[in-house]
């Protein structure tokens, strides 16, 4: 008995147990932020509903996000956001309408509606028949986005109570199904915990409660015809699977369930009419405010700094201000796949570190059309018998053959808009059998205006020159989308000559008859004589000629992508990031001059790099656009020879951006190496960099081998910050003579340098650090690594807050670093006392021969004792130290005055004008005093001279007026 008991108290512990394990299971979200979180379930339910079960199941089958989603580390999960798209119930007779504009709301009155409104009960509707609801959109308006979230929000049980079932199924996957299978089959292969739930037996009226959805019916080709699909009201009764669909629209098999289908307008009317209880047209995000709803909760799901929270509320403002201009983008994140283009592109663009994974702008593109077009086939349409997948061919790659080949007249021709004759031109082209006929019909109705929309523009220009109605202009939704799609036109090779398209079928056609008789005229040829055979040999040479034919081809995509990166017209427009940047956030301010006559298509060459790639091209693969591996061997070997040619030249900042950008696009380390191997100069001044800028620099100069050995690394004037510079460190390794002058660098950024210059790799000679606020704090830092670097020879650190106890620690530092040459400390708060210590340091440092101290503080009486000290005192310990601190030396002119005034003009813009300005009348002032003092009448003139040039600077300081030139020499 007691034992019993026992047992019985172990069981209550188990059951206990168990049940608090389910509600902490149930109870914590799956995504914290979702929303979408299960209410908590009883004690008292029952692990073995199956209801239940399915519920926890479809949960997390539809949690799940797309690899274009995780690629973004999670910032853009659905389950985190959701911004309704403008849902328009229709009639019967105005179902096939759709909205004039993307920038105009809809012209009928109809309010906005929700699914769950969609099937209220309406005058039609009784317990003995359920809802049929269609929900029809173009591609990229959000269907699949609003039944996911439909079925979270069932499981959640937020919405649609009145089913306690809830049956999704893919269209695709139905489709692919050769058997035939019964309704309560096709539910429990998909779902096998509803194999026998009596909800789908047929008995009575249980399956009022149930709900089927039926996602992308387009994939599915329904045939409504008593002859083609007989009439069906047994649930467990065979049939081929658009038998069944056909069936439950019917309403002759469970006939009380209620059913909501999706899909494309073209297939709107596979559904007879009678057969549709309701349609409703989805239209995506049709004024700014959803558009800023959806980014604001997309850009805005960064944690931990508030310095990247203010900068994405920035980044919307700036959305905001471009959406309510009614700009371009507008018009196209009225599709809601735009708006996530736009994020995911914003969020390369801004918020990508160091400890991000590698992505890169073309991968985002390539994951947006997979993300769109992925598995998506055009068939031949409605009226035949003929399964729909055994005519069916990949859409992405028609639109490759019809809207990129719209894209590459474009890019060729520098034209960025085209007219409908235009387009009916190259999209419809010449007489088509009637299945083509079928898929342009197809195609222009679902997909045409998802590539090429209205031009605002051209909207705002009603009538030409002639005073008559101009015609409509269309342009790409998004600009950069185009040169994507004529990229991808020249890399699959549609551009091919008709020689070349020839050439191509003879040679498979060859090829595969001598696979075949090659065995037989192997037999023959021992009773036949030989020269017989002389005609079959050369067409076996044949595929060898289109070989070389397609090499040539290669060669030309090649010199093509080279010519297009180095366009001399294009050489002063900002590089391909800031262009991309602009187009999305637009231009505030004054805009730059453009110094070419058409629009710079940049970004063209870098996509063909970029989808050379071995990632984009499984993507692609994916898509039904294959690009071989000889063909990316062929293309890779003509541009390294392509681009080390170019690089032979000068190259202007922005192109070599440019080219930084095309090798991490390709993301092929070998010839990254190549190319770097002739580049010994990288000129990147005034460039605005950005944190991916600096990803994209350090990660191509990584591929380099540890023996390169970069001459110059030109970053002044760049913006670059202290997490830049982190960034940057594995490029900086590489170079010589590093230019870090003019940035935003601050005492932290001493400290990644001073690690750098302890590296016993580190090759730099020359290190500028002028016009960057690194005080005292950081010049002690810097100066901890003299002791252990061996390569330094030139340290500017004109301008960087420097005073008097800094340059005291800097003269105890020189004796323990005895490669330095040249120390530059002028503009900083140095007085007498440290610039002697300096000067002294300098004199018995056995290789520094120039110091700069101009524009410190210090007295008439300290230069004087500085140009003193430069003398050694004696020949044996010391060396003469030339000591630049004014334009005179007493009572006579400083040889060195040139450099002062040059070192001036060139950087008084950035600096303190008072400062500069104060200085300069010193020097003035010197020189009057030194003119009155000298007898001999030439030497007068000289002072009147440099006199003269100290007056022009302090103008131009006056007026704010740079020169061009630096100044002539006298």
């Amino acid at each position: 008995m007691q034992n019993r008991s026992m047992s019985s108290l172990h069981r209550q512990v188990r059951q206990l147990l168990a049940t608090s394990k389910w509600r902490r299971r149930v109870d914590i979200p799956l995504y914290p932020s979702s929303g979408f979180l299960f209410r908590s379930i009883s004690s008292t339910t029952s692990e073995t509903d199956p209801i239940e079960i399915h519920k926890r199941k479809l949960f997390l089958w539809f949690s799940h996000l797309p690899q274009e989603e995780k690629q973004f580390g999670g910032y853009f999960s659905p389950e985190t956001m959701h911004v309704d798209p403008l849902i328009l119930e229709r009639k019967p007779e105005e179902r096939v309408g759709f909205l004039p504009s993307p920038l105009q709301t809809p012209t009928t009155c109809n309010p906005s509606v929700t699914l769950e409104q969609l099937f209220e009960p309406t005058h039609a509707w009784s317990e003995d028949q359920g809802l049929n609801v269609l929900l029809y959109g173009a591609v990229g308006t959000g269907k699949s986005t609003v039944v996911r979230k439909l079925v979270l929000d069932w499981c959640s049980g937020s919405t649609l109570q009145q089913f306690k079932l809830l049956v999704p199924f893919s269209c695709e996957d139905l489709s692919q199904l050769s058997k035939a299978a019964s309704l309560r089959d096709l539910v429990s292969r998909k779902y096998l915990h509803l194999k026998k739930h009596p909800m789908l037996s047929g008995e009575g009226n249980q399956a009022n409660s149930v709900l089927f959805l039926f996602n992308g019916m387009e994939k599915m080709n329904l045939d409504f015809r008593i002859g083609s699909t007989e009439l069906c009201s047994d649930p467990n009764e065979a049939l081929p699977p658009s038998g069944v669909l056909v069936n439950l629209l019917r309403k002759y098999l469970l006939p009380e369930a209620s059913i909501l289908v999706t899909t494309r307008l073209s297939a709107l009317d596979r559904i007879p009419q009678k057969y549709v209880t309701r349609y409703a047209q989805i239209f995506g995000f049709d004024d700014p405010d959803r558009q800023r709803a959806y980014f604001t909760s997309r850009l805005l799901q960064h944690s931990g700094e508030a310095a990247c929270n203010q900068g994405a509320h920035n980044l919307i403002e700036l959305l905001y201000l471009n959406l309510q201009g009614k700009s371009q983008l507008a018009a196209a994140c009225f599709l809601p796949s735009y708006c996530w283009l736009t994020c995911a592109s914003l969020h390369f663009l801004h918020f990508t570190d160091a400890n991000t994974p590698i992505r890169t702008l073309t991968g985002i593109y390539t994951s947006f059309l997979r993300l769109n077009f992925g598995g998506e086939v055009l068939g031949t349409g409605m009226g035949t018998n003929v399964p729909i997948q055994e005519h069916q061919s990949s859409l992405m790659l028609y639109v490759v053959r019809t809207v990129g080949k719209v894209a590459f007249d474009g890019v060729t021709n520098k034209r960025t808009s085209f007219s409908e004759k235009e387009l009916e031109q190259w999209i419809g082209g010449k007489t088509k059998t009637d299945e083509e006929l079928r898929q342009l019909a197809m195609f222009r109705t679902d997909v045409l205006d998802f590539f090429l929309v209205p031009s605002v523009e051209s909207g705002k220009n009603c009538v030409d020159a002639a005073g008559e109605p101009d015609q409509k202009q269309y342009v790409f939704a998004v600009p950069a989308m185009q040169e994507y799609l004529a990229a991808l036109y020249v890399v699959l090779g549609e551009n091919k000559s008709a020689l070349e398209k020839i050439t191509n079928q003879l040679s498979m056609a060859i090829g595969q008859a001598s696979e075949d008789f090659i065995a037989f005229f192997n037999i023959l040829s021992k009773f036949i004589p030989l020269r017989i055979f002389a005609v079959f040999n050369l067409l076996k040479l044949f595929p060898k000629i289109y070989e070389k034919i397609s090499s040539y081809n290669k060669g030309s995509i090649a010199r093509t992508m080279a010519a297009e990166l180095f366009r001399t017209e294009d050489s002063y427009n900002e590089d391909v990031l800031d262009q991309v940047e602009q187009s999305l956030l637009g231009v505030h301010g004054p805009q730059t001059k453009q110094h070419s006559e058409g629009k710079p298509f940049e970004l063209y060459p870098i996509f063909m790099g970029g989808l050379l790639h071995y990632g984009n091209r499984v993507l692609l693969q994916q898509l039904g656009c294959s690009i071989q591996s000889t063909t990316v061997a062929q293309i890779t070997q003509a541009l390294r020879k392509y681009l080390v040619r170019e690089l032979s030249k000068p190259q202007p900042p922005d192109e070599l951006m440019d080219l930084l950008i095309l090798l991490y696009e390709f993301q092929n380390p070998r010839l990254t190496a190549e190319v770097l191997a002739s580049i010994r100069s990288i000129p990147l001044n005034s460039i605005r960099m950005t944190t991916l800028k600096c990803f994209v620099v350090s990660a191509v100069l990584s591929c380099a081998p540890e023996s390169y050995c970069l001459h110059t690394l030109d970053m002044s004037s760049c913006l670059l910050n202290n997490d830049m510079i982190q960034i940057l460190r594995p490029a900086f390794r590489h170079t010589r003579n590093l230019n870090l002058q003019f940035n935003n660098l601050g005492p932290e950024s001493c400290v990644v340098l001073r690690d750098l210059l302890q590296d016993p790799a580190c090759y730099i000679k020359s290190l500028q650090l002028c016009d960057n606020a690194l005080l005292d704090s950081g010049v002690h830092t810097l100066l901890k690594a003299l002791p252990q670097n061996e390569s330094l020879t030139h340290l500017s650190l004109m301008h960087t807050g420097m005073g008097e106890q800094a340059a005291m620690e800097l003269a105890a530092a020189l004796p323990h670093h005895t490669g330095l040459q040249e120390l530059n400390v002028a503009y900083n708060n140095i007085g007498d006392r440290a610039a002697l210590a300096l000067v002294d340091a300098c004199r018995e440092h056995r290789s520094i021969h120039t110091v700069h101290l101009y524009l410190n503080p210090l007295t008439d009486t300290g230069k004087q004792s500085l140009y003193a000290q430069g003398v050694p005192k004696s020949s044996d310990t010391g060396q003469r130290v030339k000591v630049l601190a004014s334009v005179t030396e007493g009572a006579d002119i400083s040889e060195n005055w040139h450099p002062i005034l040059s070192v001036i003009r060139e950087n008084f813009s950035s600096w303190d004008r008072d400062c500069v300005s104060e200085q300069l009348k010193i020097f003035l002032r010197d020189l009057e005093w030194g003119r009155e003092q000298q007898p001999n009448f030439w030497k007068r003139l000289h002072f009147r001279r440099v006199e003269r040039g100290v007056r022009q600077t302090l103008q131009m300081l006056e007026k704010d007026n740079l020169p061009a030139s630096a100044i002539n020499k006298k």
